[in-house]
């Protein structure tokens, strides 16, 4: 049994190291058939380990949200909560940029696979809300915006820019456009939806969330 389990360790890390390489070549679409002839063991071994394709991604990006959930803890303590939670956010976006298939595993989760409370998501929301709260508690960031919009945004970000020329500078400007906002300083007034009813009636604080 104990060389069973050794085996299966061993496994485990040469799938995740070659998960890690082809994740980094081809994003979320790295072909699991691919890991498991690289890695020299079967399709059935890689999915005993990970299920699901999330799985695998998550397991690759663990060190990823590991540094996310700890700036996320230090950041608590700034004075300035709205500073705090953009320069969250920056990292963010800027880690969903750089590493491809980041973005994927932070995207919506279909309810039939009901995540797990430990996936990376459930973290990154975890430690990425508390400073959110306290930046609407401070009245530095408007009430209505939730955790999940701030990460589509990230996501769409992160998405929209992963063929771009220069995605690190492109993301960065998409960033500063959604923290200032289209017209700053001119609230949102005549926003309205399809149906003409306006979308929001008061206007915001020039450059707030």
């Amino acid at each position: 049994m104990t060389g069973q389990r050794s085996d299966a360790r061993r496994n485990y890390r040469r799938i995740l190291a070659v998960a890690e390489a082809e994740v980094a070549a081809h994003g979320a679409d790295a072909s699991q058939e691919q890991i498991a002839r690289t890695a020299g063991v079967g399709s059935a071994t890689v999915r005993r380990h990970f299920p699901t394709r999330r799985a695998l991604l998550e397991a690759v990006f663990q060190e990823r949200i590991e540094a996310l959930c700890e700036h996320a803890h230090r950041l608590s303590a700034a004075e300035d909560s709205r500073t705090a939670l953009l320069e969250w956010l920056r990292a963010l976006v800027a880690y969903a940029v750089s590493a491809r298939g980041f973005a994927n595993i932070l995207s919506y989760e279909p309810p039939t696979e009901e995540p797990s409370p430990h996936s990376c998501g459930k973290r990154i929301e975890a430690a990425g809300n508390p400073l959110l709260q306290r930046a609407i508690r401070d009245k530095a960031v408007a009430p209505h915006v939730t955790f999940h919009d701030l990460l589509t945004l990230a996501v769409g970000i992160a998405l929209a820019t992963e063929h771009h020329e220069d995605p690190d500078t492109q993301a960065g400007r998409l960033f500063r456009l959604v923290v200032e906002g289209l017209s700053p300083g001119h609230g949102t007034a005549g926003v309205r939806g399809n149906s003409g009813s306006a979308l929001v009636t008061e206007s915001l604080p020039n450059e707030r969330v």
